[in-house]
C-alpha cells in the first residue's frame, strides 16, 4: 500500500512538472503571469511611498495650452463628418477611436473622473473629448490590461454599445458579464474580425494589479491590428525590453505604433529620475518604435491625468524633439490634441 502511494505521488509530480514545461514562459505555476524572458525587473528593495508621491504631485502645475483640447462641439462634428472615412480620434489618455472600413474600435475607454477605486485615485484634469453616451457605434472594445486608468469599470458598465466584440488578455472577461461576445487572448493568439481585419495580442513589458490581492493575476499585452495591407500596433502600457526587436523582426515593419510617452518619472521614490521599468519615457518610446520598425509613432498616455511626477507638457516636447535621434522625422512622431479626429490616410502620409 505504501509503495502504491509513493508511485502515485511521484507520477503526479512528474505530470505537474511536464505540464509546466509545456506552459509558455509568461505563465507561472501559481496562475499568475510575468513579462517576456530577459525583461527588466523592478528592484524589490524599492518601497513605494504614497505620502512622498502625493506631496510631490501637489507641486506639479496644471498648465496646458488652450489648444491642447478640441472643443466638444467640433469633436462631434468631425466624427460625424468622417462617418465614411477611416480615421483616428484621441478621446484622452489611452482612449482612441480607430475606424477601419466598417469597423470602429475603441481602446481602453476611460471616462471616469478619477483613476482609482470609487472616488479615490488621481483625478483627471482634462475631461474626455466626448461624453460616454456620445461614443459613436463601436464594433470592437479593446482592453490592454487591468489598471484603473485603462480598465474603467464604470465605462464598461455604462458603455452604450454592449453588442461590441470585446477582446481582452487572459482572465479579464469577468468584467464583461453584460456583453454578448467576449474573447480572451493569450500572447500571439489572433482573432479574425472579417476578411480585411484581424487582431493579435502580443507581449508587453508591464504588470497588472487592481487590489492588494490580485497582482499579475490577469495578463497584459499589445495589440497588432492588421487591416488590409497596413499594420497598427496599439501598446499596452509598456517599458523597454528586448522583446521588441524580436517582435519587429517577426511582425514589422509597423505602419503606426501607438505608445505611452507619459508616467515615467517617480523620483525621488525611485532612485533614478525619468526612469520606470513599466513605462517608457519619450526617448525610450521612440527606441521601442524603432525596434518594431515603425514608420509613424503616436504618443499617448499623457495630458489627461497626473500619474507621475514629470511636468504635464514635457512628454510631447521630448518626444518630438528627440525623434531624429531614433531615425524618425519630427513629423513621424505624432502628437494628437485631445478630441482631434484625423483621417488614417493623413496619418500615414
Amino acid at each position: 500500500m505504501k509503495l502504491y502511494f509513493i508511485y502515485f505521488l511521484v507520477l503526479n509530480i512528474l505530470i505537474s512538472v511536464n505540464a509546466m514545461a509545456e506552459k509558455p514562459y509568461h505563465h507561472l505555476a501559481d496562475g499568475t503571469f510575468r513579462n517576456p524572458e530577459g525583461s527588466p525587473k523592478r528592484d524589490p528593495n524599492i518601497k513605494w511611498s504614497y505620502k512622498i508621491f502625493n506631496d510631490e504631485r501637489k507641486k506639479i502645475k496644471i498648465n496646458f495650452p488652450e489648444d491642447h483640447v478640441v472643443p466638444r462641439g467640433k469633436v462631434l462634428k468631425d466624427l460625424n463628418d468622417n462617418l465614411k472615412n477611416d480615421y483616428i480620434a484621441w478621446i484622452g489618455h489611452a482612449t482612441f477611436l480607430i475606424k477601419l472600413g466598417n469597423t470602429t474600435i475603441i481602446t481602453d475607454p476611460l471616462f471616469s473622473k478619477n483613476t482609482g477605486p470609487l472616488i479615490f485615485g488621481p483625478k483627471r484634469y482634462v475631461e474626455p473629448a466626448i461624453n460616454l453616451k456620445e461614443v459613436p457605434k463601436t464594433d470592437i472594445f479593446l482592453l490592454t490590461h487591468n489598471h484603473y486608468d485603462h480598465l474603467d469599470v464604470n465605462a464598461v458598465r455604462n458603455f452604450p454599445h454592449k453588442d461590441a466584440k470585446v477582446i481582452t488578455p487572459l482572465k479579464l472577461s469577468k468584467y464583461f458579464n453584460r456583453y454578448k461576445d467576449v474573447n480572451e487572448l493569450d500572447w500571439y493568439e489572433t482573432i479574425k474580425i472579417n476578411e480585411e481585419l484581424k487582431i493579435t495580442l502580443l507581449p508587453a513589458v508591464h504588470w497588472s494589479k487592481r487590489s492588494l490581492f490580485d497582482t499579475n493575476k490577469t495578463l497584459w499585452g499589445n495589440y497588432l491590428i492588421e487591416y488590409k495591407d497596413k499594420k497598427i500596433l496599439f501598446a499596452c502600457d509598456t517599458g523597454v525590453g528586448n522583446i521588441y526587436k524580436k517582435l519587429g523582426d517577426k511582425y514589422g515593419p509597423i505602419d503606426i505604433t501607438f505608445i505611452n510617452i507619459g508616467a515615467y518619472n517617480f523620483f525621488p521614490i525611485m532612485p533614478q529620475k525619468d526612469k520606470s521599468v513599466y513605462h517608457t519615457n519619450p526617448e525610450e518610446a521612440l527606441g521601442v518604435a524603432r525596434d518594431l520598425k515603425s514608420k509613424k509613432v503616436i504618443g499617448m498616455h499623457w495630458g489627461t491625468v497626473i500619474l507621475s511626477l514629470e511636468p504635464i507638457m514635457e512628454p510631447p516636447e521630448r518626444f518630438k524633439n528627440n525623434a531624429g535621434k531614433f531615425g524618425f522625422k519630427k513629423n513621424d512622431a505624432i502628437i494628437f490634441k485631445i478630441g482631434q479626429v484625423t483621417k488614417l490616410s493623413e496619418v500615414l502620409y
